[in-house]
């Protein structure tokens, strides 16, 4: 009768040793499918972004100078805890291209500003507005034709017409300062209304 008891005994504990390791078995987790990395895909178009606006800076005409300039901007910002931006932009130069054009031409005895030059002056006014620490000169001319101090003064109304045509667009008045020469630094040599008409003018000059 012993025997018999401690049988059974034995075979109750085998059975409950069987039932822990089928719930052990059933308690393993499925195999995790593989997560992607997302900081090598984030890498990755971080550097498509820099890739698109080097490529697209290359085509604007903005400088390498001011390239990296921004991006060390970016950097400084990206390193710090909360929302990126203002940190970064007062730390590098904004990304405005450089004009191609920096030269308004006039009729004759004239300094109102034709509306074909407008754009010339826009595109300048933004490049000073985004980078506060930029100065240029306007720099007004005249032809040939008239007395030196008519000129002088002629030469001084196209300067100043530029000057507030920018200060219209948001530039400061201590960005731009406007003088004259007058007939006395031709763009070209010549008596002909070909040479007249390009040495009628206002230059915009960095300083």
């Amino acid at each position: 009768m012993k025997h018999t008891i401690f049988y059974s005994m034995s075979a109750a504990a085998f059975g409950l040793l069987l039932a822990g390791c089928e719930s052990t078995k059933l308690a393993e987790p499925a195999a995790r499918a593989p997560v992607e990395t997302r900081a090598s895909a984030g890498a990755g178009a971080a550097d498509t972004g820099t890739a698109g606006r080097a490529a697209g800076a290359s085509q604007s005409g903005v400088t390498t100078v001011d390239l990296a300039r921004g991006a060390a901007g970016a950097a400084g910002s990206s390193g710090r805890s909360g929302a990126p931006g203002a940190a970064g932009a007062a730390g590098g130069t904004a990304l405005v291209a450089l004009p191609t054009q920096r030269v308004v031409y006039f009729d004759f005895d004239s300094f109102a500003i034709k509306d074909e030059f407008k754009p010339v002056i826009d595109a300048n006014a933004r490049l000073l507005t985004a980078n506060k620490s930029r100065r240029v000169v306007v720099e007004g001319h005249t032809d040939e034709r008239g007395g030196s101090e008519y000129n002088l003064a002629l030469g001084q109304k196209r300067a100043e017409a530029v000057v507030r045509s920018m200060a219209l667009l948001g530039v400061g008045d201590s960005q731009v300062e406007a003088v004259s020469f007058g007939k006395e630094r031709p763009a070209v040599q010549g008596s002909d209304e070909a040479a007249w008409a390009r040495n009628r003018r206002a230059e915009l000059k960095e300083r």
